[in-house]
């Protein structure tokens, strides 16, 4: 077979990848480019993403590529979620886009449901109420009298913002727009009684696309930055949740995943959006994934926690690897102290050491001081939250859910997969710890005719990635310690 290559734009919340694939001989493999921070920009009272540092790195990882006469078929790029950039009528970008940590958004649900009740809301997206969503940035700026959404002809979601500076092209990919609390999973369209509420109209977002379509080619500006040639960029699942459970090898339909990194995203994938009074209350939220399925999920915190004690710790000349800290947690005492990793408090604290502790003085618990406490308190509570939330998926699922796929960085930490298994009861498959940048490439490879369906890209998918399994262990202590985790657990701290 052919050796075929593709390029894979793959930017989290702190961090950002170019990746070389490569399809041949029934085997997908897969190369770093290029890695770089995704620094948040805290200026003018206000947190911001630097787009055109990320082009900068873009540009870096394609001159890369040409420089080593490797003939990519076709560039795609994926993203975190719901953040946008706003586009003048001259097609300049009127300003770097708001972050979604920007604490601007505080209260701003409360404040767009005296417009339109929180229930339809619900109703019509089925997405999971959270502030920092598309729908609220957007009620906030409107609200605030923001001179650049006031000026914006286009509104561009993270990755086809991206992909309009490579292409000069503006669409609106499906799967990023899901995250919106915008579109309506059942028309999947933008539902004009929500934009009404902040001023904006459907006509501002780009031509509406789904994964495997082609945006444009590269601009001549970029060929001639890069040295490449007209290569297609495609738009692939845009969301990187959305390409990471495309990546999960499961072998039949009756899996959860965990797609585990600075966020953890917990869910199921099915065919049509699950919209009820059980998933409102439960705030469980329906985004757009390939091939017309629903991704039926819930927002966790993730990885955050413990990302933003070691730069704390960094700050005191302690920078402890991520060895040095799962064999600490390992030596440290079991469930001594657990919090909600979705309480208020930790989503963007001055310290994250602090919040910790005063989480766990308001409930009556021993504070952790070490470094190897603190990261044994983080690894219980996000094993249990975990729990928590599996336990509401297996009630809801229209099937019986008979293995958790662990896909993303966090699926290198076998500390926490056992932890994880160990707390939900049902065999874990780890891996791929790629699936995003692999759920980008299958895809485009699919666009490109190498791959019939997903079902397809899974199989070549499992035959490519190790992974590693998991069996339940001490389920009766796991399951003791789960009602102290829900004694402790609080939503208002």
């Amino acid at each position: 077979m052919e050796h075929t290559y593709f390029f894979a734009v793959d930017l989290g919340a702190t961090s950002g990848r170019t990746i070389l694939g490569c399809l041949g001989d029934g085997k997908l493999e897969l190369k770093e480019v290029t890695r770089f921070p995704n620094h948040i920009i805290e200026a003018c009272g206000h947190c911001y993403w630097d787009i055109y540092a990320l082009y900068r790195e873009i540009i870096n990882g394609l001159k890369t590529i040409a420089k080593d006469n490797i003939p990519i078929r076709s560039i795609g790029i994926d993203t975190w979620g719901v953040d946008f950039a706003l586009i003048g009528k001259d097609g300049e970008l009127l300003r770097n886009p708001y972050c979604y940590r920007d604490p601007h958004t505080v209260g701003a649900p409360e404040e767009y449901f005296t417009h339109i009740p929180r229930e339809r809301v619900y109703d019509i997206t089925g997405i999971q109420i959270m502030n920092f969503n598309s729908l609220f940035q957007l009620s906030t700026l409107h609200r605030n009298h923001c001179t650049a959404l006031e000026a914006a002809d286009k509104i561009l979601f993270m990755p086809d913002a991206l992909g309009y500076m490579l292409t000069g092209k503006m669409v609106t990919e499906y799967t990023i727009a899901s995250t919106s609390q915008i579109l309506n999973p059942r028309t999947k369209r933008f539902e004009k009684e929500l934009l009404d509420v902040v001023g904006v109209r459907e006509e501002q977002f780009g031509r509406f696309v789904f994964p495997g379509e082609q945006i444009g080619v590269l601009t001549e500006e970029v060929q001639k930055l890069t040295g490449l040639g007209a290569v297609p960029v495609i738009s692939v699942a845009g969301h990187d949740t959305a390409s990471a459970v495309a990546a999960v090898p499961a072998q039949n339909e009756n899996f959860a995943y965990l797609s585990s990194g600075t966020w953890s995203l917990m869910g199921i994938e099915v065919k049509d959006a699950i919209i009820n009074k059980e998933s409102y209350e439960q705030n469980f939220t329906n985004e757009g994934g390939v091939e017309g399925t629903t991704r039926f999920l819930k927002n966790i915190c993730g990885m955050w926690l413990l990302e933003r004690c070691r730069k704390e710790w960094e700050t005191t000349n302690n920078s402890y690897s991520y060895t040095e800290l799962i064999d600490a947690a390992l030596a440290a005492p079991a469930f001594r102290s657990l919090i909600n990793p979705d309480a208020p408090c930790f989503q963007n604290p001055a310290s994250m050491i602090k919040a910790i502790a005063g989480y766990c003085k308001q409930t009556g618990q021993p504070v952790p001081e070490t470094y190897g406490e603190i990261t044994r308190c983080i690894f219980d509570s996000l094993s249990m939250r975990y729990k928590q939330i599996f336990s509401v998926l297996q009630k809801i699922a229209p099937f019986p859910i008979e293995k958790l796929h662990i896909i993303g960085g966090g699926s290198r930490n076998n500390l926490l997969s056992q932890f994880t298994c160990n707390a939900v009861g049902v065999p874990v498959m780890a891996g791929p710890s790629e699936g995003t940048a692999i759920g980008n490439i299958m895809l485009q490879a699919k666009a490109n005719g190498l791959v019939n369906d997903i079902a397809a890209m899974r199989r070549l998918i499992s035959t490519s990635v190790e992974t590693v399994s998991f069996e339940p262990q001490n389920t009766t202590q796991w399951e003791e310690a789960y009602h102290k985790y829900l004694a402790c657990y609080r939503e208002d701290i």
